[in-house]
This record gives structure tokens, C-alpha cells and sequence, in this order.
């Protein structure tokens, strides 16, 4: 599988709600640099955010551009979320079910065909600007 079948697999799951399938794609010592946040390690941490994450949005990945290096080492990927705020997180204005719509940047580093870290990249303020 090459960086961009692996990136495109990651958000085809992502779109599916399949988080077994998503998790299938990353190296057990993944790395994930949370937007706005701190970075987690392991697959175990990386299936607890997407089940936090599933109970307080409900997100659509489209117009998804993925660009990964020859090597196939790094993949990047640029795409529109469309989401609805379902339930509050900490910290956060209260959900209502609104909607939201924001242009996201994630970066990918890749070993032996799977995703050893994932950096997402999104702008809260406009994001809080929507919802709030």
C-alpha cells in the first residue's frame, strides 16, 4: 500500500465510523499531535480520542487532496470538515447540535505502510466562531 492508499484507507474509515479499520492503518507507537493540544502515543490512545471525539461531533471529511513524498515517508492531506457539535466537551461552549464547516491541514509520517504519527491542524477560533 503506498503513503496515499494508506491516507485515503485512514479517511475512507474516518468518513465510515469504522475506527477498527482506521486503527488497522496506524503503527502501534503512533503519534498524535491533537490540534490545539498535546501529543499522545500508542493506538490505544489514538482509539480513546476517536471515541471521545464520535460522542461529541459528527464529521464528514470532503474534498480530501492527499500529497505524500516519493519515498513515501510522509503523506500530507488537505481537506473540508463538515461537522455537528453533539455534546460538550470541557472548556467548550455549550452543543446544540450546530453545525460547522472548516478547511483542515494534517501531516503524516509513515513506516512500513503504516501511520507512525498524525499532526492535525485546524483554526479553533473560527471553529469556536461557528459553533458558539
Amino acid at each position: 500500500m503506498t503513503a496515499e492508499d494508506a491516507i485515503r484507507a485512514y479517511y475512507a474509515a474516518f468518513n465510515a465510523g469504522d475506527w477498527d479499520s482506521m486503527c488497522a492503518l496506524l503503527a502501534e507507537d503512533v503519534q498524535h499531535d491533537v490540534n490545539q493540544g498535546g501529543r499522545e502515543a500508542g493506538r490505544d490512545a489514538f482509539r480513546a480520542f476517536l471515541l471521545r471525539m464520535a460522542r461529541a461531533y459528527r464529521e464528514e471529511v470532503r474534498d480530501l487532496v492527499v500529497m505524500a513524498t516519493p519515498d513515501g515517508g510522509r503523506a500530507a492531506a488537505e481537506f473540508t470538515i463538515h461537522g455537528i457539535y453533539l455534546a460538550a466537551e470541557p472548556g467548550l461552549p455549550p452543543a446544540r447540535g450546530q453545525g460547522y464547516m472548516l478547511p483542515v491541514g494534517a501531516f503524516f509520517a509513515l513506516r512500513d505502510g503504516r501511520i507512525t504519527r498524525v499532526s492535525n491542524f485546524y483554526n479553533l477560533r473560527e471553529w469556536l466562531r461557528q459553533v458558539g
